[in-house]
């Protein structure tokens, strides 16, 4: 395929546009209009949200069974996901989110077993 076909008049806009839009996923322009974002697929996000629902669960489960004289454990990082460089930069700054929300809100644990 020959882009100067486009202007050659062998080769229709719509047809470009098709052919833009329909580009894969790890291609060059997909990558700089969605950066790291373009890399994650439907199943890349799911499999993130399982893993974090399950530390979400061991980490509660750890809670009711520990001692109430003990420490409470920390609650789980979720995985880091794309366009997520606005909690690293809080931290970075030294405000950590956690400090802001020290566990899991009952909205999110609604969410959680909802």
């Amino acid at each position: 395929m020959d882009l100067l076909d486009w202007h050659r008049g062998k080769l229709s806009s719509r047809r470009v546009l098709v052919l833009i839009k329909h580009l894969p996923r790890d291609s060059a322009l997909q990558r700089e209009l969605h950066g790291e974002a373009a890399e994650w697929s439907v199943t890349d996000h799911l499999l993130a949200a399982a893993v974090d629902h399950l530390a979400a669960a061991n980490w509660m489960f750890q809670c009711v069974n520990a001692s109430e004289d003990g420490d409470q454990p920390e609650p789980p990082k979720p995985v880091p996901r794309p366009g997520g460089g606005d909690e690293e930069a809080e931290e970075r700054d030294g405000e950590a989110p956690e400090a802001e929300n020290p566990g899991v809100s009952p909205a999110q644990l609604a969410r959680f077993f909802g």
